[in-house]
């Protein structure tokens, strides 16, 4: 940012600004493709994503959080401002586009032609769109209100833009789009985060939809509950659990998944099991595997009958190596994971997770995608908005390792936040969303937040010294 002031000033000029109303055809377009300016090393001409971050993680082993939290016991942390230290140099705008790493679950269900395979492979993607949090303990920055994200990856047929629609309570919400219309992929998420004096529980309460055009389905979920043990004392470690459902809506095909919790001596930590049932409930296919690792699908038949063989055999008899839950009193220590899937023979791969970097332990564990997350592209900032969570000091600072210039600017950022909600409050002005309008799923009826602009077309930004603008292609004929 040039100034404190343009940030804000990029929010009044969206609201106040009529001329955003111009065809998209009239605008400049930033389509990534690689730009020759010298600000970036290239190969055979090609320009290459960054593999890594400026500067490794900031060790957090000489802060202490408990001051902060032992006050905080069963509330909700969403108005708790934490120390930068236990941020990761990622706004939650951002982690919520890693939804879309395995995006090539949902072109590859765009094109099989049975519906029980279709869900099995959207079961497969709503699984994987979790698969980033494993090992990932640090707190992804607050959005500010009017803060937003624009994802465009050509290669992977995709564009995704992201605003942050409400601040009290903390609401994200998010479009993403098919280059070739074959798919939308929405939602909004208000994550509701819990401390309970060890851990901390985080509920992503949203609705997940996917739209599959070309077959004209949707499809609706809700993601798994998320607990970060050892908050205060020993190492921090991430379980997923509770059931999903995932429902399409236009042939009644349902998926329930069911993330298993962590269990008294580890044995079920990060396994998922569920099954895919028709509209008249007949079971189709058993799903079973691990959201850190991988899925599978099987006949039900099969399935049974493994699982019968496998009780006479005694595979599934405990082996209590130690005596003692994770619920010690000193810390929640880590069961063993065993670290492969039994394969039950006759089953399907449906999906693998992508293997991180070797030097990601040292990069807040974030995925070879997220750590492009970030990156300013060769030409991107002369297009990008000022709201653009890239261009927020707070991260960059972190990002470079700066842990000082991250916590003020992060403090000061907050503070003009505070001081523009006064002001809004003592003119009795209503925040007004640029991108989101608060509306009805059509699809499960409940409040959501929706996308304004037409389903067709392409995003689009322009410079704040004419107007900014992200637009899909307006609805005027």
């Amino acid at each position: 940012m040039n100034s404190e002031e343009e940030f804000y000033d990029a929010e009044t000029g969206l609201e106040s600004d009529d001329s955003c109303e111009v065809s998209f055809k009239d605008a400049l377009v930033f389509d990534s493709k690689p730009v020759t300016d010298g600000s970036k090393t290239q190969e055979n001409g090609v320009w290459e994503r960054r593999k890594s971050l400026p500067a490794e993680m900031i060790s957090r082993n000489n802060f202490s959080v408990w001051s902060i939290l032992k006050k905080c016991i069963g509330m909700e942390l969403s108005k708790i401002a934490m120390p930068v230290v236990f941020n990761e140099p990622l706004s939650f705008l951002q982690r919520i586009s890693e939804y879309m790493e395995h995006t090539h679950l949902i072109h590859k269900a765009c094109s099989l032609p049975d519906s029980i395979d279709r869900m099995q492979v959207v079961a497969a993607f709503a699984v994987s769109a979790v698969a980033s949090q494993w090992e990932r303990t640090g707190k992804p920055f607050n959005p500010l209100l009017g803060e937003t994200y624009e994802l465009i990856r050509e290669n992977e047929g995709y564009r995704l833009i992201s605003e942050q629609v409400s601040h009290h309570p903390p609401v994200s919400a998010f479009h993403a789009q098919s280059l070739k219309q074959e798919f939308e992929f929405h939602g909004s998420i208000y994550p509701k985060l819990k401390f309970w004096g060890k851990s901390v529980e985080a509920e992503p309460k949203g609705t997940m939809t996917l739209e599959l055009l070309k077959h004209k389905e949707a499809y609706t979920w809700t993601n798994p509950m998320c607990c970060v043990h050892n908050i205060i004392l020993g190492k921090l470690w991430i379980e997923q659990y509770g059931t999903v459902e995932i429902v399409n809506h236009s042939t009644g095909d349902k998926c329930v998944l069911n993330f298993k919790p962590c269990g008294m001596f580890g044995k079920e930590l990060h396994k998922v099991e569920g099954h895919i049932q028709d509209k008249s409930k007949k079971k189709r296919r058993v799903i079973y595997g691990k959201w850190t690792e991988c899925m599978y699908s099987v006949d039900p038949k099969v399935y049974e009958a493994y699982k019968k063989s496998d009780k006479k055999t005694g595979g599934d008899s405990r082996k209590l190596k130690q005596e003692h839950s994770c619920e010690c009193e000193e810390a929640d220590e880590m069961p063993e994971v065993q670290e492969t899937v039994t394969v039950i023979p006759g089953s399907a791969l449906l999906w693998r997770i992508t293997p991180r970097p070797a030097h990601s332990a040292q990069m807040y564990n974030f995925t070879s995608f997220a750590m492009t997350l970030n990156e300013l592209e060769p030409g991107m900032e002369r297009l990008m908005a000022p709201t653009d969570c890239r261009l927020r000091p707070d991260i960059r600072a972190m990002e470079n390792g700066d842990i000082d210039a991250a916590s003020t600017e992060k403090e000061r950022l907050e503070e003009k936040q505070r001081a523009a909600r006064r002001e809004r409050s003592k003119d009795e002005e209503e925040w007004s969303t640029r991108w989101f309008q608060l509306g009805t799923n059509p699809y499960t009826g409940a409040e959501d937040w929706l996308y304004t602009a037409s389903t067709i077309g392409v995003f689009v930004t322009f410079r704040r010294s004419l107007v900014l603008c992200l637009l899909f292609e307006s609805m005027k004929s």
